[in-house]
């Protein structure tokens, strides 16, 4: 089965299993207003950990390093908001998990090194040596 047609049709399933679930034990208002208040203080809370990822990308700049750990954590964060903004129960765990920059750590370099292991395995490169010939064309002249 296509992954993109089973996320399609699974993540609404388990998010209306979840309303029901939820719902039944806390009520209907109070499931809504779990909903709006997870989703206003994850957008939130995505925004003050976009700041300072965003000031210790500019801190990287400075140093003349390469942020790529703050790149690679901004997207993070800005899937994660998208997450929150969504309604159910576990859009918002998984974009909770995202945002808080202790588990976020842990689930980037579980992909990282994923990617990679993938990387290394891959046979589809040539290695080879190369010489600057522009060099010796100018000396002809």
């Amino acid at each position: 089965m296509n992954t993109a047609l089973f996320l399609i049709i699974g993540i609404p399933l388990i998010e209306i299993f979840l309303f029901i679930k939820i719902g039944s034990q806390i009520g209907a208002f109070n499931t809504v207003l779990l909903i709006l208040t997870t989703a206003v203080a994850g957008v939130a809370y995505a925004r003050y950990e976009g700041f300072n990822t965003l000031k210790s990308g500019l801190n990287q700049l400075v140093k003349n390093e390469i942020p790529v750990y703050e790149i690679i954590s901004g997207a993070t964060l800005a899937f994660a908001a998208l997450l929150l903004i969504l309604p159910g129960f576990a859009t918002d765990l998984i974009g909770i998990m995202l945002v808080i920059p202790f588990t976020r750590k842990i689930i980037l370099n579980k992909f990282i090194k994923k990617k990679t292991k993938n990387v290394k395995n891959n046979k589809d490169f040539i290695e080879g040596d190369y010489e600057d010939i522009s060099d010796k064309d100018e000396k002809k002249f």
